[in-house]
């Protein structure tokens, strides 16, 4: 008797093993099914920043003639959109704060559509730059708000991985629109950037807030409620939700930090390799290749940019991948000085051509020489300049000094 009540459990338990196994599978299943779709949702708005940045581009020539604007009108208009980036950036931690994560990329969708739209009807330059301005100041936001959301909805083990596509998204839709933008229209591109923010404001009516979020505004049940949607409907979320309310208390507990006190000497040093870092990126000269890439090819010699765009368009996504893989394998400051080196280099190269252009010798050479510095300089930027000063900012400044 004995002997079949030992065969009898085992054969329960036998059933009941991969019974469990397949719950617990099917749970992991869904929960990172909806963090994968939280993702893809908010990362509509990376891809949003890089159309937006890439536009100017293609569009050039065809704009001009059409709108019959001078270079320095075109200029103004391919330029300001870093200040209305600038200024979506300065206000994108109040308005996330204030309006929820969620709520601060609708409202940053919402003025994208309202710029695209500007620029579409656009008969002039200053429907033009209000337009442009416009969508600056929204992918502005979407620049802080959306690798602040995937890193507060995604687990431990994939956080990396999801915050780094936000980065590939932003060259996406810049490769994207480079190329599209070769085939089509320039009002007709705009298309392309309106598409992302639909989606988004659609999206976003089916993922959750940032349980973070809602913990540190005092809505605690709705933060668990959001938590629980994303770990899936059967995890033990009690950790986790243990975990975000210490982190909670930590923050509150943290005196507030005032810009003059970045100066002091617990931060200065910190400050200065990350602001310096910013800077060089920012000064470098990407923005100028990356606004005018076309006209660049054109000026050293193409009979057309569209060939030198499209290759421009598609070594972005590849070599930004590359670089995320070896940023943590080599290091940062490995990865960051061969990045600036290379983009020094190639920006020399493209010097060159156009000195040799300037001066009337060895012309053939002239449009292989500023192809080749222009491939490289972004290729090189891609790798290391683009990424890694975002990475750094973040981890050397203590938590009370992070803005």
């Amino acid at each position: 008797m004995g002997n079949s009540k030992d065969v009898v459990d085992r054969e329960e338990n036998g059933f009941k093993e991969p019974l469990m196994h397949a719950e617990e599978t099917r749970s992991c299943k869904e929960s990172l099914c909806m963090v994968l779709v939280s993702t893809a949702v908010s990362v509509c708005g990376s891809f949003e920043f890089g159309v937006c940045v890439g536009y100017s581009a293609p569009t050039q020539s065809e704009i001009r003639q059409d709108l019959g604007l001078s270079l320095s009108e075109y200029s103004v208009f391919g330029s300001i959109v870093t200040i209305g980036a600038m200024i979506g950036a300065v206000t994108s931690g109040r308005i996330s704060d204030f309006s929820g994560r969620k709520g601060a990329m609708r409202m940053s969708a919402i003025v994208c559509i309202i710029g695209w739209l500007g620029i579409y009807f656009a008969e002039g330059a200053f429907s033009l730059d209000l337009g442009r301005i416009l969508t600056g100041y929204g992918t502005g936001v979407f620049s802080y708000v959306v690798p602040v959301f995937i890193a507060e909805i995604a687990p431990k083990q994939l956080r990396g991985g999801l915050t780094t596509i936000n980065q590939l998204l932003i060259c996406g839709g810049l490769s994207l629109c480079y190329i599209i933008g070769t085939l089509v229209t320039w009002r007709t591109l705009v298309l392309v950037g309106l598409v992302p923010c639909f989606v988004i404001l659609v999206g976003l009516y089916f993922i959750p807030e940032s349980p973070r979020w809602l913990a540190k505004v005092g809505r605690d049940r709705e933060s668990e409620v959001a938590l629980q949607s994303l770990r899936g409907k059967d995890a033990d979320i009690s950790q986790e939700a243990a975990d975000i309310q210490e982190y909670v208390e930590t923050l509150r507990s943290l005196p507030e930090t005032r810009i003059l006190e970045l100066f002091q000497r617990t931060y200065i040093r910190s400050v200065i390799v990350g602001v310096g870092l910013m800077a060089f990126q920012q000064f470098g000269g990407v923005n100028g290749i990356t606004f005018y890439a076309t006209e660049i090819f054109v000026s050293a010699g193409f009979a057309s940019g569209n060939l030198g765009t499209i290759l421009l368009g598609s070594i972005q996504v590849p070599i930004t991948t590359m670089g995320a893989f070896l940023m943590d394998k080599s290091g940062r400051r490995p990865l960051l000085m061969v990045s600036a080196s290379g983009t020094c280099l190639s920006a020399f190269t493209i010097a060159i051509s156009f000195y040799l252009k300037d001066k009337g010798i060895y012309m053939d050479w002239v449009p292989l020489l500023a192809l080749t510095g222009i491939l490289g300089f972004l290729g090189s930027f891609s790798i290391g300049m683009g990424a890694i000063p975002w990475v750094i900012m973040s981890e050397i400044l203590k938590n009370e000094g992070r803005v």
